[in-house]
């Protein structure tokens, strides 16, 4: 049967650990198929605006600058955002 020893061994264990002891494992549920599935979207998604990006009909000067206006507007709006919602917690809203 089980020793001293063993019973210390088993309660270090975790779940995965004592399933694998046994030949089991656990089961997967919906995120563990889900999460990766829409972190590879969301990067191919990234990839695909990049590259139309570089192969916008405008020249680079001009592609940068839109870029850079367009980071700055949502940088301020983040900010206005966030003040806003620092306002709020302060006034107890």
């Amino acid at each position: 049967m089980f020793g001293v020893n063993d019973l210390k061994d088993l309660k270090k264990m975790d779940k995965d650990d004592l399933l694998h002891l046994i030949g089991l494992e656990t089961r997967k549920d919906t995120a563990d198929y889900l999460l990766p599935a829409l972190g590879a979207f969301t990067v191919g998604v990234l990839l695909g605006v990049g590259v139309g990006l570089m192969l916008a009909p405008k020249p680079g000067n001009e592609l940068r600058n839109d870029l850079r206006n367009r980071f700055q507007t949502g940088q301020e709006t983040l900010t206005g955002a966030g003040a806003q919602r620092s306002e709020n917690v302060t006034r107890g809203v």
